[in-house]
């Protein structure tokens, strides 16, 4: 016996999250329950605005067709594809399956790197009080180069021990890219575990790569429709952000074309609720253990969603709360 249900989320924002050119207020999205006589399985479907390639309605439109074809195949004793679906929605259906079929452990990795979106000393205090391994992560090109580099490279002298990661989503010119080198000093910089698409091609990243000695690591890349991994120079990683990528076999492959050549993949947010991180985490602990993932989004919701983040005191919705409506499928 089959049967499904889905759910429509609603989350207030910090009012300083940017995705590109806009502000984003509300964090939408639509949890997926599936159930196969005693056996229950969850995912999260969330394209994020700006970055995915499909709206939330278009993703509820398939989710709701896939579900229907999914009851109708348990009759014709049949296994229905997820290929051809959406990224978001092939993922989360992916994780409600693997969930279902007890694939997924119940431990997460919940091991962070800390996200500095904007006020370095906040950044600061936090890494002084981390235990262990000391990561932080800083979005860059947001500002002007030389200040991204003159903070990077005072968190690299203030806390010998740090290693950074840093996210400039394709941002730079050339030149700019030579600008941010510029003020980080050459002791410091095997300290940059690597910066996610310094430049607007692949090309220039390289090149900035190449004529710096800083590590570089593909994460818009990734989503494109012709990427394979491949060992190079100075490729020290890369990003996978599961609801831009799609189904969880996928990104598994991905993992594993990454770790056959030495290349380190990093499982990472796109702005899911904890529903969905703590998914990530668990998908991490199975497939990257060894391997810090970059999910420390979830302070900038005002809310966990039914599942908690591993040390977060922010409040919980549930099922019953107003910003989650059931959705009645015909």
């Amino acid at each position: 016996m089959r049967s499904y249900q889905l759910y429509r989320y609603q989350i207030p924002m910090d009012s300083q999250v940017v995705l590109r050119n806009r502000f984003l207020k509300l964090r939408e999205g639509l949890l997926v329950k599936i159930r196969c006589g005693e056996h229950e399985g969850w995912g999260e479907i969330a394209p994020l605005p700006e970055f995915s390639q499909e709206t939330l309605a278009q993703a509820e439109a398939q989710a709701i067709q896939w579900l229907k074809d999914w009851d109708k195949a348990r009759s014709q004793n049949q296994k229905l594809s997820l290929e051809g679906l959406f990224p978001s929605v092939a993922f989360g259906l992916s994780c409600a399956l693997a969930e279902m079929k007890g694939e997924l452990p119940t431990e997460g990795n919940y091991r962070t790197a800390p996200l500095c979106y904007g006020d370095p000393d906040e950044l600061y205090a936090e890494l002084m009080q981390l235990e262990g391994e000391k990561v932080a992560k800083i979005k860059v090109g947001l500002y002007e180069a030389n200040r991204d580099g003159l903070i990077a490279d005072m968190f690299l002298e203030a806390i010998p021990e740090l290693q950074l990661r840093l996210d400039a989503n394709r941002a730079w010119t050339p030149a700019k890219a030579q600008l941010f080198a510029k003020y980080i000093k050459p002791a410091h910089r095997s300290r940059i575990q690597f910066v996610e698409e310094p430049c607007r091609s692949r090309e220039e990243s390289r090149q900035f790569a190449q004529q710096t000695g800083i590590a570089i690591a593909w994460d818009e890349s990734v989503r494109e429709a012709n990427f394979v991994v491949e060992k190079e120079p100075h490729l020290a990683a890369i990003i996978i952000k599961p609801t831009l990528v799609g189904s969880l076999e996928r990104c598994i492959r991905l993992i594993q074309q990454a770790h056959q050549q030495g290349i380190m993949a990093v499982i990472s947010s796109a702005l899911e609720s904890s529903f969905g991180l703590t998914q990530l985490a668990r998908i991490a602990q199975r497939y990257t253990p060894n391997t810090i993932p970059g999910l420390d989004t979830l302070d900038l919701m005002q809310y966990q969603l039914i599942r908690q983040w591993q040390g977060s005191t922010l409040p919980v919705l549930d099922l019953n709360s107003e910003q989650i409506t059931p959705i009645t499928i015909q």
